[in-house]
């Protein structure tokens, strides 16, 4: 993994605005319906290659392949995994939307909730189709030739975040469902990493779980269940450095109250338990930006190394680069600067065809990241 040894290296979360026509060829895929392979291919190559440049045209080092494939980051494993069908069963939704009825609806009526399948596990879970990852693989390291990016990095569903909001109708327990996903997800992290990409684990369920599907239990529940997923990723990871890894921590990529949040002292410890060298995580919403004070105070092993999220994923304001740099400066008082890149809070299209941040804006925020890390670096290493 590239870390800043002479300037503050940026990244993201992964996702990226898809395009209409990927949207509409993701849709046709989710949905089974006018769904042509050849054209799907060919469409994703081309995105790919045209998400890559635009990273790099905004000044962003570690870039990714946008999930231009993906129809979200959890849900795409139905196509490539044995045991999920599609199944209409109730969506649980975050308990701070539903103290505020007016606001939850009015977001629904705005088209604020995303549409798509959701699977349920009823069969057993094994490799039915990883044609698609290799296609994804091929398609970021075409694009990474030439493009003068320092690194490239690949998303994958952790173990924990599949289980946690894709309902179990098959595996007697929990720990049996979860040891299934992890023995076929293993096989995808490393096919990742030996290809020479870095291997991002995408784990809202650390954080979002809380107040989602254990909404209703208390704390010590859901941290138990926490270290359960953790311990599954681990075993996923066992064959795969931990230098190769970043995971992201995440309590839902949307605009709410948040109010159920759990806090970050509650599962830092859990956090740091996981085998990733690299944490990704949000420092920029108004509900987790006073928590760089919690990874002040926490014993962060020297080994791991901090990508703050520096830049709020729900809102159309684009940062100040001042503000910027004065954020990432204070992970840097805390684990030194050759420790630290810079993020963004989540991705800017978690759902394809949806997303609170206009593309456009979304580049423009990219390049003041980069702008941001540019000035603090000047400061840093002179």
């Amino acid at each position: 993994m590239k870390t800043s040894t002479d300037r503050i290296l940026t990244t993201h979360v992964g996702s990226m605005p898809r395009p209409q026509y990927v949207v509409d060829q993701l849709f046709a895929q989710d949905r089974g319906e006018n769904y042509d392979p050849a054209a799907f291919d060919a469409v994703m190559t081309r995105a790919v290659h045209e998400v890559v440049a635009k990273q790099t045209a905004a000044g962003v080092d570690i870039v990714s392949d946008g999930e231009m494939s993906k129809i979200s980051y959890a849900t795409y494993i139905r196509h490539r995994l044995t045991g999920f069908e599609i199944a209409d069963v109730p969506r649980a939704t975050p308990k701070d939307l539903d103290d505020f009825p007016a606001f939850k609806e009015r977001l629904a009526q705005q088209g604020g909730t995303p549409k798509y399948h959701r699977p349920v596990v009823r069969g057993a879970i094994t490799i039915k189709d990883f044609t698609p990852l290799d296609k994804d693989i091929a398609n970021l390291t075409a694009a990474l030739a030439g493009s003068g990016a320092t690194d490239g990095f690949m998303n994958a569903a952790s173990p924990g975040v599949i289980a946690v909001f894709q309902p179990n109708e098959y595996y007697q327990t929990e720990e049996a469902y979860l040891q299934a996903l992890a023995e076929v997800m293993k096989v995808e992290y490393e096919r990742i990493t030996q290809a020479g990409l870095i291997l991002q684990v995408d784990c809202p369920d650390l954080a979002m779980g809380r107040h989602i599907r254990f909404r209703d239990a208390d704390t010590e529940t859901f941290k138990s269940a926490a270290r359960r997923q953790v311990e599954a990723l681990n075993y996923a990871l066992e064959n795969v450095p931990a230098d190769r890894v970043r995971m992201h921590l995440c309590w839902g990529n949307y605009e709410g109250p948040h109010t159920h949040d759990i806090d970050l002292v509650e599962i830092i410890d859990i956090v740091l338990s996981a085998k990733p060298q690299a944490i990704q995580f949000e420092a920029s919403n108004p509900r987790h930006a006073h928590e760089w004070r919690v990874w002040m105070e926490a014993r962060i092993p020297d080994d791991k190394i901090l990508i703050p999220g520096v830049l709020d994923t729900t809102t159309n304001f684009v940062e100040h680069p001042d503000l910027i740099a004065e954020r990432i400066e204070r992970y840097t008082n805390i684990v030194g600067k050759e420790r630290v890149i810079a993020g963004t809070d989540c991705g800017f299209g978690t759902f394809a065809g949806f997303g609170a941040v206009h593309p456009d804006i979304a580049y423009a925020k990219l390049a003041s990241l980069a702008e941001g890390a540019r000035r603090i670096s000047e400061k840093l290493w002179g």
